[in-house]
């Protein structure tokens, strides 16, 4: 069996998380099991959630542990199987963490599942067509319930969430507005992901000039909101929603060090009877077959074509997470590892 390399976080942020916090420790792979797969990893995936677990502190998940792997999603190859579902050069999608291999039970539920990759790359089914792209999925279908010609707007809309937002609100006939920061962003989100406009927050200093921006972008208001940011961006959002609009709430990364979010205008909540909700995809599982169907779908045909971040080797994680977490990258944030 192989040595392995791992990432584990090692301390936990005391305000911004930093490089510092996480440690490289190599060890030995246990001999398989009946019923486990030894799987190679070839990407790792690097999402904001990951920035939350790290406190300690409650939340809708248990933190991350400390001294053992940082969690995260990974899509790779079964090198070596003892189970009868799997075989030697199968691709699949699990949760394996950073590190290069990782022995999975494969028979337990949700802990493995084989992709195909003649249409889908495999690294894509870590951003647009694995569980970034069902949460924009269900926070769009289930939650916001776009019908066709609504004005939905989302925030990181350069980001794997964001982008698949846009391809699916576009697919059900709908006007679809991003907010990302900076000029390169903005054109990404309207010129290759096919937005309909795409409003640059880094060019307004509150929630007042912001919103007036999205006023000229959503000329008849804003029907639903996937929020993935918080703080200043929601203020200026809730300006512009239409009555009975509806917000998802999927990220707040406006407050992943840990300090207070202020809401400016909760009063508009109610003036303008709004629906909000926060989610989990991981709680919808029953959802998961149908995106992905319609995501794959997007993607194989060309209607949604994600672009990634890809940083190469295990070591490189920390500071490209790092990067991810402060806006210095946008599209899906990947690690490449073979």
């Amino acid at each position: 069996m192989p040595s392995n390399k791992q990432l584990h976080l090692d301390n936990r942020p005391e305000g911004e998380a930093k490089a510092s916090n996480f440690k490289l420790v190599t060890t030995d792979t246990p001999a398989l099991k009946d019923g486990e797969v030894l799987v190679r990893h070839h990407y790792l995936s690097l999402d904001p959630y990951m920035r939350g677990r790290m406190n300690d502190a409650k939340s809708y998940a248990q933190p991350q542990p400390l001294g053992q792997v940082m969690q995260g999603g990974t899509a790779g190859e079964v090198v070596e199987s003892r189970n009868a579902k799997y075989a030697a050069g199968d691709k699949v999608v699990g949760f394996g963490g950073w590190q290069e291999y990782s022995v999975v039970a494969a028979d337990q539920p949700g802990a493995l599942r084989k992709v195909e990759t003649t249409h889908v790359p495999l690294s894509h089914y870590l951003g647009a067509v694995g569980m970034p792209g069902v949460t924009a999925w269900y926070g769009l279908v289930n939650i916001i319930q776009a019908k066709a010609g609504q004005t939905i707007a989302v925030s990181a809309a350069s980001g794997a969430v964001g982008s698949a937002l846009g391809a699916l609100a576009k697919a059900r006939g709908c006007r679809a507005v991003g907010i990302a920061g900076g000029p390169d962003k903005c054109r990404y989100v309207t010129e290759e992901l096919g937005f309909d406009a795409c409003v640059d927050y880094k060019q307004h200093k509150d929630a007042g000039s912001l919103s007036k921006a999205l006023k000229e972008a959503c000329p008849d208001g804003i029907d639903g909101y996937f929020e993935n940011v918080g703080g200043m961006v929601m203020d200026a959002v809730l300006l512009r929603m239409n009555a009975h609009g509806r917000i998802a709430l999927c990220g707040m990364i406006a407050g992943y060090d840990g300090q207070p979010i202020p809401l400016t205008y909760p009063q508009l909540l109610l003036t303008n009877r709004l629906l909000l909700q926060g989610f989990i995809v991981s709680e919808h599982m029953e959802v998961w077959p149908e995106a992905l169907k319609e995501l794959g779908t997007l993607v194989a045909t060309g209607k949604l074509r994600p672009r990634e971040s890809v940083a190469q080797g295990l070591e490189a994680s920390p500071e490209s997470f790092l990067g991810m977490i402060n806006g210095r990258n946008f599209c899906k944030q990947v690690v490449k590892l073979v």
